[in-house]
């Protein structure tokens, strides 16, 4: 008959271990933050002080705050186990995250805690539990709580987190080399913890907006779906066990309706092609995003597509949430809805850019490009019957009209496509024609109305179109309507 024997892990070695799940700062700093949001603080305030002789990275918030029982339990490892109950404000899983994203970055975790005007403080020394071999953490008095690097800063009621020897944090430099290196992770941390907790900052979650500073510096929340600007499509909403999954699909605007400021922010902190797809946010926290799940490839003709997808923590398990809640994979019912709204999403898209470029087309009544799809193919081809190239025709002899209509064929067909396909995907705004000065337009205007007209009368509003349509002149329109109107020469 078998016997049963207790067969506790041993301390020193999966504490080590668990120091390397794979968060980095940003994604360990906002598991945190997650932990201040489920208490209920309107604020929180994260500060890196590197000019410390011990430098330490405080979290501080003004949430409900705990008593030393319950700090004690927050302390333990799964002290709130996955299984537990939990509210819809509470982004806790495993019970776990305090400990194993401070230790990803420290070896000392220091929390102190305020509620009902009562302080209390808890205490993990990763070098301690490793010497012992043991899980044992120490209750800091009030002596211990006045030495506490931010201590200070703890208001009424709320819950500072601290953590020292931060190894992790600096172990790709030193001195001067160190604090540039930290500066630029924290960098990488405000971008995140814009984009992770954007409707938060926002105000749509909770009805209030949360207030989340790094180092003093208020955090702007960062649309993804660029809203208002962006076209939403209809909603929808499944079950599963009775919960709901909501679907929320949006198409970002074409990047001609966005000023240059705004496209130049969306550009730096959200790359249109590799952050297409789906935005999974369990309880309104982003988990996951940039991703279609392999249901379609991404490409030029999806970029401008996002799907928002929300969750309830009910559904945790259905999801498969990592310890980081850094990745969500939809259950298989998701993804069969998520295949069936795709055509949806992706030919709203697809219009956006269609719909652009054919607006472009009719600017001019004879463009110089003409686009044109032959049985499924699709092909350009420079305008013979534009007004320059009939001038053009009607000044050459037969052999000579032979020869343009040779070269602008050849144009045509030797179109860099896989070039400009490259430029336009990665950063549309920086192709633009070569800008020209006043001087040097001038010059143009006046060879093309000779080209056009000789030295017989013209209308000046047919001249104009005519010059609308070689997009030579986009920046000169000005002088055009004065050249064409005989005002200079």
């Amino acid at each position: 008959m078998s016997r049963t024997q207790d067969l506790p892990p041993s301390a020193s070695s999966l504490a080590l271990s668990l120091r390397d799940l794979g968060y980095s700062l940003e994604t360990a700093v906002a598991d945190i933050v997650d932990n201040s949001i489920t208490s209920a603080a309107n604020w929180v305030g994260i500060v890196c002080d590197l000019s410390l002789p011990e430098p330490a990275l405080c979290i501080l918030d003004d949430g409900c705050g705990m008593t030393e029982e319950e700090l004690i339990l927050a302390m333990r490892h799964g002290g709130k186990g996955p299984l537990a109950s939990r509210s819809e404000s509470d982004l806790g899983r495993f019970g776990l995250g305090l400990k194993t994203a401070s230790f990803s970055q420290c070896r000392q975790l220091t929390v102190a805690s305020r509620k009902s005007g009562v302080l209390a403080g808890a205490e993990w020394d990763l070098d301690s539990v490793v010497t012992q071999d043991s899980w044992t953490i120490s209750i800091l008095d009030e002596q211990d709580l006045a030495s506490v690097p931010g201590i200070e800063l703890l208001t009424d009621q709320g819950t500072l987190v601290v953590w020292r020897k931060l190894d992790r944090l600096f172990e790709e430099g030193a001195g001067h080399c160190r604090d540039e290196i930290v500066n630029g992770k924290l960098a990488v941390l405000r971008d995140h913890l814009s984009l992770v907790f954007h409707r938060f900052l926002s105000g749509e979650i909770g009805g209030k907006r949360l207030t989340l500073k790094v180092n003093g510096h208020d955090l702007k929340p960062f649309d993804p779906f660029c809203r208002p600007k962006s076209t939403p499509l209809p909603k929808d909403t499944i079950k599963i066990d009775g919960s709901k999954i909501e679907f929320r699909p949006y198409i970002l605007p074409h990047f001609s309706r966005l000023t240059p400021k705004e496209y130049d922010f969306y550009k730096s902190r959200s790359d249109f092609i590799s952050n297409q797809g789906a935005y999974v946010y369990r309880n309104g926290r982003l988990m996951a995003w940039g991703d279609w799940f392999r249901l379609v490839p991404k490409g030029e003709a999806t970029k401008l597509g996002r799907v928002q997808i929300d969750f309830p923590s009910a559904l945790d398990e259905a999801w498969t949430i990592d310890i980081k809640k850094s990745r969500a994979h939809p259950p298989r019912v998701v993804r069969e809805h998520l295949r069936q709204i795709l055509p949806k999403i992706t030919g709203a898209a697809v219009r956006i850019h269609k719909g652009r470029g054919q607006k472009l087309f009719q600017e001019a009544e004879s463009p110089i490009w003409e686009r044109y799809a032959d049985y499924g193919q699709i092909r350009y081809a420079i305008n013979r019957s534009h007004p320059i190239i009939c001038a053009l025709l009607e000044q050459l002899d037969e052999n000579g009209g032979k020869t343009m209509i040779a070269l602008i064929e050849a144009i045509a067909a030797s179109l860099p496509m896989d070039m400009l396909y490259s430029d336009y995907s990665s950063d549309p705004k920086a192709i633009s024609a070569k800008d020209t000065d006043a001087s040097e337009a001038l010059d143009r205007l006046r060879a093309l109305r000779l080209g056009l007209f000789q030295n017989s009368p013209f209308a000046p509003d047919q001249f104009v179109r005519i010059v609308q349509s070689t997009r030579l002149f986009d920046s000169h329109m000005s002088l055009v309507e004065q050249f064409a109107k005989g005002e200079i020469e």
